[in-house]
């Protein structure tokens, strides 16, 4: 059924050798066959496009028609002054991780990341070659308070809370006493409670009214009977940890805030606490601080002794 110019008419035979009675034109089915072109969608002319968010790119190239005599035309963005806003929307936010230097259940209560030198906790083992060369770290003179912490001092705090504490009171033993102290005094507040507690103490020791170390502080005058500075010490009861997780927590607490890792700006330079369910005489006397838990807190008037 092909025709082929200066041949003429040509028919193709199968492989079986035998010319089919019925012209190929014949066996195609007409009336079963669609259109090639299934739909026609109508397209939009041409227009104006926005070419990005950095800058607005309008053109007119490929319909000349649409041309109102600007070829290309660009437009500042209104970001300017809003670009650290913009940025800070696609920057990934990354919370602030617990302090390393305490347990995860103190690091809300740290707000100072210069311990005290002396608090091996927290001291680096090695001097810090990245920011001084060794040689500089060998050769420099050294202050006498240098690296040692100095709690802040408030209007009406007498000038010893800004004494550094005696290097004793980072031994094994002043810390046991101090551990003592917020166990059988503040086990049962919470953990601000306790390092409040623990903050009195270490008040008590920079006063120079006061014994100068932890252990004279917590058991000055523990052999009056129910009249020692505090009362676990005179009690007449032999004392026993019940509770090692709590002793635990005793133990982080009076390192934290020995280091002044930990400082309470409400606690600030008291010396005196006692529980609610008591009215000591001597309150009537000083400055009320602060309440926390169960305890109410007191400064002596001038920061000094009254």
């Amino acid at each position: 059924g092909v025709h082929l110019a200066g041949v003429g008419n040509v028919s193709f035979r199968g492989k079986g050798g035998k010319v089919s009675a019925t012209p190929d034109e014949d066996r195609v089915v007409r009336a079963e066959k669609k259109g090639r072109i299934v739909q026609m969608s109508p397209v939009a002319p041409p227009k104006n496009f926005n070419a990005g968010s950095i800058f607005e790119r309008t053109s007119s190239l490929l319909r000349p028609s649409m041309d109102s005599g600007l070829k290309m035309a660009f437009a500042k963005p209104q970001i300017k002054g809003k670009e650290i806003q913009i940025a800070a929307a696609f920057h990934a936010r990354e919370d602030k991780k617990p302090d390393p230097g305490v347990p995860a259940m103190l690091a809300a209560l740290v707000n100072n990341d210069h311990p005290d030198v002396l608090a091996t906790a927290y001291a680096q083992s090695e001097p810090d070659y990245a920011k001084a060369s060794p040689f500089e770290a060998l050769l420099q003179d050294e202050q006498p308070n240098e690296g040692r912490f100095i709690p802040p001092m408030a209007k009406g705090d007498h000038s010893w809370i800004q004494n550094p504490l005696p290097a004793s009171v980072f031994s094994k033993k002043e810390q046991a006493c101090l551990a003592n102290g917020i166990y059988f005094e503040a086990r049962s507040e919470s953990v601000r409670g306790q390092a409040a507690v623990a903050q009195v103490i270490l008040n008590r020791v920079r006063n120079p009214t006061y014994p100068n170390s932890i252990c004279g502080v917590v058991y000055q005058n523990d052999s009056w009977f129910n009249r020692c500075q505090f009362s676990f010490a005179c009690d007449g009861r032999k004392k026993r940890i019940d509770s090692p997780a709590a002793y635990k927590t005793a133990q982080e607490i009076a390192m934290a805030v020995t280091a002044g890792k930990i400082f309470i700006p409400e606690v600030g330079s008291s010396t005196h606490y006692y529980a609610q369910y008591v009215h000591p005489g001597w309150a009537r006397t000083m400055q009320k601080m602060t309440k926390i838990g169960l305890h109410i807190f007191y400064r002596t008037y001038g920061g000094g002794w009254s």
